[in-house]
Parts: C-alpha cells; structure tokens; sequence
C-alpha cells in the first residue's frame, strides 16, 4: 500500500509542484484547497485561497491524476486569525496572520482532517525543511524545524509555532529545492501554473488595504489623537490607532524639515509618539507567549532573532526573564514593532520564538 499523503493546494506553483514531487516519489497524493468566503474582486496579484486558486488548482490535479477537494473554513479563518487581527491593531499592535493561519489552520485543522482521510502526512509548498533526530540513550525520536537550502526563499520564520506532533505528520517538498528550481520542474512536469505569479497578499485584505479593511470590519468609532513627540509637544493629529505602526514615516503630515517617524503607540491614551529613526532603532525587547520545538531556553544563550519575515537575522543575547523572554541584539535594530513575531535560530535551525511584546529604552 502507498503512504497517503495530503498536500495543500493553493493553486500557486510551489504546492502544485509539491504535489508532482510526491506522487513521483510514490506517494499517494490527494489535494485539498482551503477556501474562505472572500470578495472576489481584481487584485494586482493573486492571493492563496480565492477562486482563481481553486480553479488553478483543480487543472494541476487533473494533469497529475489526483484526487482533489475543497475546504471552506471561514468560520476557523474568523475566530483566530481576523479577530486577533483586528484587535491587535485596535492595541496599537502589528500581528502577523500568516503565522497564525499556518498554526491554526494548515497545521491544525487541515492536518487533522488530512489524517482523518487516513494520510500519514500533510505536506505544503512551503521552502522549510524537518530533521528527523533520535537520543542514542532513550531512543526518542523528535524532530528540528531547519531553514530551507535556499536562504531567499526560506519560510521557517512562518512555522516556528510547530509543535513535534505535528511534525511527526508534515513534509516540506520544497526545502532542499530554490524557486528557480521549481520553476523548471513545474515546466518539466508540464503543470498550468508554471509561469503563474507568486501570491504576496495576506489573503483577507484586498491589495494590501489594511486601512480599508479594518474601516469595514471594526464597529466602534476609531478616534483621532494628537501625535506627539518625546516631550509630550504636540506635532500633529493622527486619523486612528489602527492606521499606524512602528518605524513608519509616510503619511504622518507633518512638516519639519527631517524626516520623523513613529516610535511608540499609546493606545490607553490615544496618541502616536514621532522621532528622529534613531529614536525607533532600540536594542532591548521582550517577548511573550512563547514557543519553543525542543524545549524552554533556561539559561542566557546567544542566538540570531528575527524580528519580522524579510528582517535581517541578527546575532542576539536570549535571556528568560519570568513567563517572558528578553532579547538584547548586539547592534541596535529599526523598528522592534509589538505584535510581530520574533523567531530564534540556532545556525539554521528554528529553536521557538514568540509575540514581540514591547521594546525597552
């Protein structure tokens, strides 16, 4: 009998080659692509999960020979990631809903319906890798969340939440490969996609209108404040706590002959602070709600963090500091930004990571 695997199908290249990969290597591969009740409107560039995915998706499996499904999970896609979403930017947060999409909806809810089908895996097209490793003395097995081969495209960053359950059951075809790799196989395997543009949209957002969208979907009136600057002087008014986010320099409408930007969000009170970019560039944070793929850090390690995806990692103290974790970058960093996840890394290996909770003066 063939291992049973599921691959998530967005109807992009990466998953669709995914899916060659697998059944190539003999697998038995069904393909299921999660849907929401999205606005099917015109975007500039194609998203995840909308109709246009389905479709793409359907004609790769047809060309394959597999199986495929499709899975509505709005009401999954409400309660944990837009809610958060829209909350923590009423905080005056930045929240990623990648990652939180990846830990509660492709590796919990897809995955647990993936192994009620009776697959012994779901696989995806992210660029990550899984090690499998055993302690010579018990004969444990668990398992690394590692950095894909190709550092431009490596994804770990959004996975870091994985838990050894769930890595058990999980296969990244895609990690020892780089996109211009899997460009050529998805034109070797002759799949529809293989000139298709990648998605870059968070799914839910239509062109990246974060402002639009939180205007449709927060209820409450969003107040106006004064922007202020370190000393309390008032510099301007800002149009809403939601709008804004840390390190951020456009749209401010202020004149004053050097550029400001914002280094602190007071949402009990309702202002915005603006500086100098030396004022935003801190090197002390902490970070909370925790997770980590082999256990807690107890001790004061050196480590390189990531503080948001396409930030630089840099070299960093990790000290535990009650429930939470202090970091403390050797060089100061711009716009440490709450709300964002910072992810640890062993050389290429994720050791855990967390919510970006404040930075420290």
């Amino acid at each position: 009998m063939k291992e049973r695997v599921v691959v998530a199908m967005s109807g992009g290249v990466d998953s669709s080659v995914a899916c060659a990969l697998l059944k190539e290597q003999g697998y038995e591969v069904i393909g299921i692509t999660i849907c929401f009740n999205l606005v099917d409107s015109i975007r500039k560039k194609p998203i995840c999960c909308g109709l246009q995915g389905i479709e793409d998706a359907r004609r790769v499996a047809h060309k394959l020979g597999i199986k495929h499904y499709v899975l509505n999970m709005q009401k999954i896609l409400e309660e944990r990631v837009i809610k958060d979403f829209l909350r923590e930017y009423l905080r005056g947060k930045t929240p990623n809903p990648c990652i939180r999409c990846n830990q509660y909806i492709k590796f919990d809810a897809l995955l647990k319906r993936a192994l009620s089908l009776g697959a012994k895996y779901l696989a995806t097209g992210h660029y990550a890798r899984i090690e499998k490793i055993q302690n010579p003395k018990s004969k444990i097995q668990s398992y690394l969340l590692k950095k894909a081969k190709d550092p431009k495209k490596d994804q770990s960053y959004f996975l870091y939440r994985l838990t050894q359950k769930q890595m058990k059951h999980t296969i990244f075809p895609l990690g020892d490969y780089s996109k211009d790799q899997v460009r050529r196989l998805a034109r070797e395997f002759c799949l529809p996609v293989a000139d298709k543009l990648d998605s870059q949209e968070i799914c839910f957002i239509p062109d990246m209108n974060y402002r639009g969208f939180i205007k449709t979907r927060i209820k409450m009136n969003i107040e106006p404040g004064p922007i202020v600057d370190r000393q309390g002087n008032i510099l301007g008014k800002h149009k809403g706590i939601p709008f804004y986010t840390i390190g951020q320099r456009e749209g401010l409408g202020i004149a004053t002959g050097y550029p400001l930007y914002v280094t602190k969000i007071d949402s009990k009170n309702n202002r915005i602070i603006v500086g100098k970019k030396e004022e935003a560039t801190k090197k002390d944070f902490l970070v909370k709600n925790l997770h980590f793929i082999l256990g807690p850090i107890k001790k004061k390690v050196a480590l390189g963090v990531k503080i948001r995806y396409n930030h630089q990692e840099m070299p960093a103290w990790v000290i535990p500091f009650a429930k939470r974790i202090k970091v403390r970058f050797k060089n100061p960093q711009f716009a440490i930004t709450p709300g964002q996840s910072a992810v640890f890394y062993k050389k290429d290996t994720v050791m855990g990571g967390g919510i970006i909770d404040k930075a420290i003066d």
